[in-house]
């Protein structure tokens, strides 16, 4: 059986800007992508709201620097065969990073960390699939407004950059907002069907990097 690690942020933990909860189970989309792959594999949701490519947030509560949980996640579910990264939305927050650029040297060092991690031989090495969240869009929101200030155009260079790096490192590729936008309820999240609709639109290129 092949084992997939999720690793991302609030829209893999399946945050709901509607109520402001956590979408159901089956609406998260590593919970999607699970039932289209079936019993060959098994999908491991690693979501975190804040979370960043590889930069600190001093005002969370939890770690939200992916690169610095990343080695203990990867032990702690390795063997894996495929590990798909959705970051970068959180990078764009101007107190953070707020630029495209600055999230795609994060993911560059997310890559380099699975490949060089300590695994107990390089065959465990898993291959990797950067996928670009949705872009951020306008909302009446004051607090998610005032949180991306200046984000917008930013996070429409992601896909192209992280395109960019995916054939520079090797690895697959997958634009988000291809299938899914994110709500104009407070820019940033995803409601129900386009959580789904990810899910859903990820199963082809996962099949293929699975050899499923």
């Amino acid at each position: 059986m092949k084992s997939v690690l999720c690793y991302g942020d609030s829209l893999t933990w399946g945050y709901d800007p509607e109520g402001r909860v956590r979408h159901a189970f089956e609406d998260r989309w590593p919970s999607v992508l699970q039932a289209a792959l079936g019993v060959r594999a098994t999908v491991i949701p690693e979501g975190l709201n804040g979370r960043t490519t590889a930069r600190d947030d001093h005002l969370a509560a939890a770690d939200r620097n992916g690169a610095r949980m990343l080695p203990s996640v990867l032990s702690t579910h390795s063997p894996l065969d495929l590990v798909i990264f959705m970051l970068g939305t959180n990078d764009m927050k101007p107190l953070i990073c707020g630029k495209a650029f600055g999230a795609r040297q994060g993911m560059d060092r997310l890559v380099e960390i699975v490949r060089y991690h300590a695994y107990p031989s390089a065959a465990d090495a898993p291959d990797v699939l950067i996928v670009a969240p949705p872009a951020i869009r306008e909302t009446g929101d004051p607090d998610y407004a005032a949180m991306f200030a200046g984000s917008i155009d930013e996070s429409r260079m992601l896909a192209s950059l992280y395109a960019d790096l995916a054939d520079q490192t090797g690895c697959g590729f997958f634009d988000a907002g291809s299938v899914a936008a994110t709500s104009p309820i407070d820019g940033i999240h995803l409601d129900a069907a386009n959580t789904r609709a990810i899910g859903k639109g990820l199963e082809p290129i996962t099949r293929m990097m699975l050899g499923l």
